[in-house]
């Protein structure tokens, strides 16, 4: 199985922020809590919130993808359906890319 890492680029920075919500009806950001519950569900070895925009995190995404890259998670015993998962997954303008 590949290693997956889970980012959160929205959560940082606009999840408090009034203004953007304002602007953005119906726009919901992912809880901390909802997006470790992602995490461990899809089998991600870490969840990140990070913001490009204060830079707050930012070393910390590059340095899990590196960790999982050099120590990838060891595999389980249990023979399990091979996922092709995602290695990043980045909120990008409002939108959830998947970088493998």
């Amino acid at each position: 199985m590949e290693p997956i890492i889970m980012e959160e680029q929205f959560a940082v920075n606009l999840r408090e922020d009034k203004h953007f919500l304002a602007d953005h009806p119906g726009l919901v950001p992912v809880t901390t809590a909802q997006g470790e519950e992602l995490r461990k569900q899809i089998g991600a070895a870490y969840y990140i919130e990070c913001s490009s925009k204060t830079q707050q995190n930012v070393k910390g995404v590059f340095d899990a993808a590196i960790k999982v890259v050099i120590k990838p998670p060891q595999k389980q015993k249990e023979k399990k359906k091979q996922r092709r998962g995602c290695l990043m997954n980045v909120m990008c303008g409002g939108k959830l890319v998947c970088l493998k």
